[in-house]
């Protein structure tokens, strides 16, 4: 009798493998089992995510859980990839937002595909942990890669380039989302905390105590995300113009 390979997280995500139809009807799907998987690692950290309090969660034996994938790995992939959910929407987004700005179109469309990113990431903040290396990748997150691309494509940016630029955006979402998860309003509550401390060594760091101390001007407070999307673009601008003009 021919024993079939488990299959591999791309054919989890993909789809790629016909699931058994013979036999009692399964009492769990792995829909279910990803869903329950991203709630514990939401709740308590991917720290205490096992398969064998996954099992408990769900009311079954852990071995039960085998049915439906390999093992932690594969579970991992599919709880980025079901996590990560489909891309936004840009373009209709930034019809929508026209009126109200008159940014060009694609800076409104990265703009609100990093804050997407951020957004994301601060949800499910356990992302950040297995979103970085070489590893299997799903539709959902591949859908990310082309919202973030689409409003590149006429800029005359090259391949490399556009690649760069939402790593750049990604990069920056990801880095913010780490430092404020869990922490809203974290450069004010900085200020606060340092406040009395700064004040008895205001020789030795004068100008970390200027820049705390400074009135509000252009540049809002805490805004750390819309201030490096803002850079980033900028730049991005500057390059666009000069590929226009070779």
């Amino acid at each position: 009798m021919e024993v079939m390979s488990s299959p591999t997280a791309l054919d989890l995500l993909w789809g790629t493998r016909d699931r058994p139809r013979r036999g009692p009807k399964p009492s769990l799907t792995l829909e279910r089992i990803v869903g329950e998987a991203i709630a514990l690692a939401d709740a308590e950290g991917l720290a205490n995510l096992s398969m064998q309090r996954l099992a408990e969660r769900l009311g079954c034996a852990k071995m039960a859980l085998y049915r439906y994938l390999p093992g932690k790995a594969e579970l991992a992939a599919l709880m980025v990839d079901f996590a990560m959910g489909a891309a936004p929407e840009l373009v209709a987004e930034s019809v929508a937002a026209e009126q109200l700005s008159s940014e060009s179109p694609w800076r409104r469309q990265l703009r609100a595909w990093a804050v997407a990113v951020f957004d994301g990431m601060c949800a499910h903040p356990w992302m950040q942990e297995l979103v970085v290396g070489a590893r299997p990748l799903g539709p959902n997150e591949i859908g990310w890669f082309e919202a973030g691309l689409t409003p590149l494509a006429e800029t005359g940016l090259t391949g490399a380039e556009r690649l760069d630029a939402i790593a750049l955006l990604a990069g920056h979402a990801r880095a913010l989302a780490q430092q404020t998860v869990g922490e809203p309003g974290l450069e004010n509550e900085m200020a606060r905390q340092l406040g009395a401390t700064l004040s008895a060594h205001a020789g030795r760091y004068p100008h970390t105590i200027a820049a705390f101390a400074a009135p509000e001007g252009p540049g809002a407070r805490d805004n750390a995300l819309n201030f490096g999307i803002d850079r980033i673009l900028d730049g991005l601008a500057v390059l666009m113009a000069t590929r226009a003009g070779d």
